[in-house]
């Protein structure tokens, strides 16, 4: 379906408005008459142009829609992608002003750091783990800017792959210095386990996914390149953020970190 370049304007406009004010909205699928993915990736690339022109900078690409329990409910069956913005990015002991948010959710990750370009239209994993420099433990702020998280597969690509920002560990390993697969997950909240998983909840493995992202970015011509950040999907369920919670995430093989979160959203 060609949805007309106005009404894309129009979806692009509204959520950026709201991630500008942190105010939810309601479906732009069903305000702005929003259909298929290709038309919410051209919302979501409208919102990158207009990031970019005002200078943020792009940190790498992360990866939505990994678990196949999530996919079966949107009814996909592969995953979607958004930007990664440098200045949503935050480290081990940080803490983080949750009035940056929506509705913020945390989600235990495993981060890749491209060491060279990826550009083969024929590529293979083991071209792809040749590529990678590092892995690193993180978690995920996902965030949307659809009230209540009610949103359906063209809101969430549409509102950047319903990403927030993220925090990365302190502990780089070499691909093939732990096991991502079936290395185990732990996301605790204010000292309580609060969400537990393992690699394979990640497409079977966290390389799997990244994988994916390689190969559709270079099908829409935009490989990715040395210094990109992945951010590959979830470990274990989304845990709901709150004013003072202070999140510990230990991923088997990687230093355990930490972060917390400050100020309530206005």
């Amino acid at each position: 379906m060609n949805i007309r370049e106005d009404s894309i304007r129009a979806a692009a406009e509204a959520l950026y408005v709201s991630r500008q004010t942190r105010t939810p909205i309601g479906r732009i699928s069903e305000t702005f008459g929003i259909a298929g993915i290709e038309n919410a990736y051209r919302v979501q690339r409208a919102n990158t142009d207009r990031y970019l022109k005002e200078g943020r900078r792009l940190s790498g690409r992360k990866i939505g829609l990994t678990s196949k329990a999530v996919q079966a409910q949107i009814g996909v069956d592969h995953p979607d992608f958004g930007m990664l913005w440098d200045d949503l990015s935050y480290s081990d002991g940080d803490t983080l002003p949750l009035s940056q948010f929506i509705q913020p959710k945390a989600e235990i990750e495993i981060a890749f750091v491209v060491g060279k370009p990826i550009d083969d239209p024929c590529l293979r994993l083991t071209d792809l783990i040749s590529a990678m420099e590092y892995a690193l433990p993180a978690v995920e702020i996902v965030d949307s800017a659809i009230a209540h998280w009610a949103l359906t597969l063209v809101d969430t690509i549409a509102d950047n792959a319903s990403g927030g920002g993220y925090i990365l560990g302190t502990s780089p390993r070499k691909i093939g210095e732990v096991d991502l697969r079936l290395g185990g997950a732990v996301l605790s909240v204010n000292g309580a386990i609060a969400s537990t998983g393992a690699g394979a909840a990640c497409l079977g493995h966290p390389l799997q996914a990244a994988l994916w992202l390689a190969r559709k970015m270079i099908e829409i011509g935009h490989p990715l390149a040395a210094g990109d950040l992945i951010l590959s999907g979830a470990l274990a369920p989304m845990v709901t953020a709150t004013p003072d919670d202070v999140f510990t995430a230990e991923i088997q093989g990687f230093s355990t970190f930490s972060f917390a979160f400050g100020e309530k959203v206005s």
